[in-house]
């Protein structure tokens, strides 16, 4: 079905049919736009996909609500909103459409779903509370997008219709911006399972340029690797490997000596020609070369091992 229409409702937007928008509009770009709740538009026909209106949900007919009793759930019970709906039913299309390998597709699909698509369906739903954010309750995603509303007290007719267009050019780029990030995860992946493979039984992964490691090195269970080198511009880099994703504790610390250290004087301390700085943290350091970086992890775990 390729549809001459796509169809939400007029007045105030929300993040989640804004989220289907940008769905929907690059997958069938042709298509026209519509916002109403005028009955000759909310009606299923065979030129349209109707979507957070109309007060049912029937892929086969091309509609998508969820505010109607008996509303769509995931199999875990967590409630739809359109944009979850829209998702399930042509996310995998659109990560193909945004060049997403094929072999890729099913595990970025299911990793979007749940940090970006999820959260969105549950605020929509009033499932979760806004508050649990905090004081960045104003930052999250869908309260930012609804900033862009006109004013009460906007007296032009188009006004909701050209905020929503702004909105939603901003909302492409944050689902646009989401997906790659993703993506590139996966990427990232098989070039550090290829390194770790051919690093064997070294502590120190060297990686071709920065990415994202450490969930590969935990999928392969290298529980061996202490550090990683790579290059960064004009520098290179010596890196903690993390014990969690939420947390900031290392397999092992950079040598406490070189803690906050510049130049000459880490070059001193460490004995490493070209090395030129190590935070404070000591969870990352640089070095000039390739040589210098090496050299400045084989120090880190000869400490760390010793330690």
């Amino acid at each position: 079905m390729i549809p001459d229409f796509l169809v939400t409702h007029s007045g105030g937007f929300h993040a989640d049919e804004l989220m289907s928008s940008v769905i929907l509009t690059r997958l069938f770009p042709s298509a026209k736009l519509v916002r109403s709740r005028a009955p000759e538009w909310i009606t299923p026909g065979s030129d349209r996909i109707i979507y957070d209106v109309g007060g049912a949900y029937d892929a086969e007919a091309g509609i998508f609500d969820h505010h109607q009793r008996g509303a769509p759930l995931r199999e875990d019970g967590a409630p739809y909103s359109s944009f979850g709906l829209i998702w399930k039913h042509f996310g995998r299309a659109y990560l193909l459409a945004l060049d997403v390998p094929e072999a890729h597709a099913d595990a970025v699909h299911a990793a979007f779903d749940q940090k970006f698509v999820l959260p969105i369906d549950l605020l929509d739903n009033g499932a979760v509370d806004p508050s649990v954010a905090g004081p960045l309750v104003s930052l999250t995603l869908p309260s930012l997008l609804a900033t862009l509303k006109p004013v009460f007290d906007a007296k032009d007719a188009d006004a909701d219709d050209r905020a929503f267009d702004v909105a939603l050019t901003i909302a492409r780029t944050f689902v646009e911006a989401g997906i790659a990030q993703r993506a590139s995860k996966l990427r990232a992946e098989s070039l550090v399972l290829e390194a770790i493979a051919t690093t064997g039984e070294s502590r120190v992964l060297e990686l071709p340029m920065g990415m994202p490691f450490r969930p590969a090195i935990v999928k392969a269970g290298a529980d061996h690797l202490l550090f990683v080198v790579h290059p960064r511009d004009k520098d290179w880099c010596v890196t903690g490997i993390r014990l969690s994703d939420d947390g900031f504790e290392q397999r092992a610390d950079l040598p406490a000596a070189w803690a906050g250290l510049n130049n000459g004087e880490l070059e001193k301390v460490s004995g490493v020609i070209g090395a030129v700085f190590c935070h404070n943290a000591r969870f990352i350091a640089a070095a000039k070369t390739r040589e210098a970086a090496l050299a400045m992890a084989d120090i880190a775990v000869k400490e760390a091992l010793a330690g």
